[in-house]
């Protein structure tokens, strides 16, 4: 997609907007031969959903009928299950909404939106379609955020701090102690927004989701999402824990009917199924554990993950493409994460057993 036609208009854009690239997602790729393709492209479940919530998501045939606009149902769950007040949760069609919601709330021209150097791409391109400019802090050597680095970004336009944690594509986190330093290290005029996607992933004992600053202060908002470990991705539903006045914003600007009635009824009962997610996340664990042994055999390194994908590293940036183009050739869709500043690399979702030995083979073969 060009955003030629956008700059040949004569109707007059926003500031920032025509100059925001277009997000590129994880391909799917295509069946040959009769052969699905092994997708290891967006970290999603390859165990798929909760059963019970397919049995909701096929129960909800009132197509006529408006969804619940303020997800109460949904809400309710959400809070029983992590300990959360509903009245503090705001539901999103995924948390990237929640992501455009909160830029759109605090963030405008001539203003920043901060981050880290390889984190999530969608702040920095959300940043520019309200005429802001995005501050990306060096990481560690080791890709971890580097909270001293961020701090020491931080300007007088500063507006939002988000902060993956665990961070994607690198997989890697920082503990609760660092993230509650870099709260404390902040304006209290800047939201710190703790993107907790892949929290699931985590059994770290020192990792903290966010949940527990929110509570805290009353500018940091926890993002959380269904389409990861849950296995809700197509449904598009994802949610934030924020202070009141956060909430009341959201509320302001989101459409009254942003999260469909199947993803609300599908989520409900995604929670509710312990055993489906307990299982997926034992087999993920196993399964990460033998790609990072297996690929390791291979000669290649892999930055230490916590989450469902690996972030895996070639010689140089020709070599990423190549291996890139062998795989996809054998079936096998990975991620590019050039547009993340790290071109040498690849990053590839932990999937089933067989989909594994896939890559495994593929890669084996690339190498050979």
């Amino acid at each position: 997609m060009s955003g030629q036609g956008t700059r040949n208009s004569p109707l007059v854009l926003r500031p920032g907007i025509a100059e925001a690239p277009i997000y590129v997602p994880g391909a799917h790729g295509d069946e040959k031969d009769g052969v699905p393709p092994a997708v290891l492209s967006a970290n999603e479940n390859p165990l798929g959903p909760s059963p019970q919530a397919l049995d909701a998501y096929r129960g909800s045939a009132a197509l006529e009928r408006y969804p619940d606009g303020g997800a109460e149902k949904l809400r309710a769950a959400i809070g029983e299950k992590f300990g959360l007040d509903p009245a503090r949760i705001v539901c999103g069609a995924g948390s990237d909404e929640l992501i455009t919601l909160l830029i759109r709330c605090y963030v405008g021209p001539g203003d920043e939106v901060l981050q880290s150097q390889h984190g999530f791409l969608m702040y920095a391109i959300t940043a520019k379609t309200v005429g802001a400019s995005a501050v990306l802090a060096p990481e560690t050597p080791d890709l971890l955020c580097d909270v001293d680095a961020m701090l020491a970004a931080v300007t007088d336009r500063t507006r939002i701090c988000f902060v993956a944690n665990p961070n994607n594509p690198t997989g890697t986190y920082i503990p609760a102690s660092e993230l509650r330093r870099l709260r404390e290290g902040l304006r209290a005029d800047i939201l710190l927004a703790v993107d907790a996607a892949y929290s699931e992933y985590v059994d770290a004992d020192d990792y903290s989701d966010g949940a527990d600053l929110v509570r805290d202060y009353d500018n940091v908002v926890m993002l959380r999402t269904f389409s990861k470990a849950f296995g809700l991705a197509a449904l598009r539903v994802g949610w934030c824990y924020a202070p009141a006045a956060v909430v009341d914003a959201l509320n302001r600007v989101r459409s009254p009917f942003n999260v469909s009635v199947p993803a609300q009824v599908a989520g409900v009962a995604a929670l509710g199924d312990a055993a489906h997610l307990d299982r997926s996340l034992r087999e993920n664990k196993e399964q990460r554990a033998r790609l990072v042994g297996a690929l390791s055999q291979l000669g290649l390194s892999i930055t230490p993950s916590v989450t469902n994908f690996l972030l895996v590293h070639f010689a140089d940036a020709t070599s990423a493409s190549a291996a890139n183009a062998h795989l996809s050739a054998k079936g096998v869709i990975v991620r590019s994460v050039a547009a993340y500043g790290l071109p040498a690399s690849l990053r590839m979702t932990v999937g089933t057993a067989e989909e594994n030995d896939r890559l495994l083979s593929a890669l084996t073969d690339f190498l050979a």
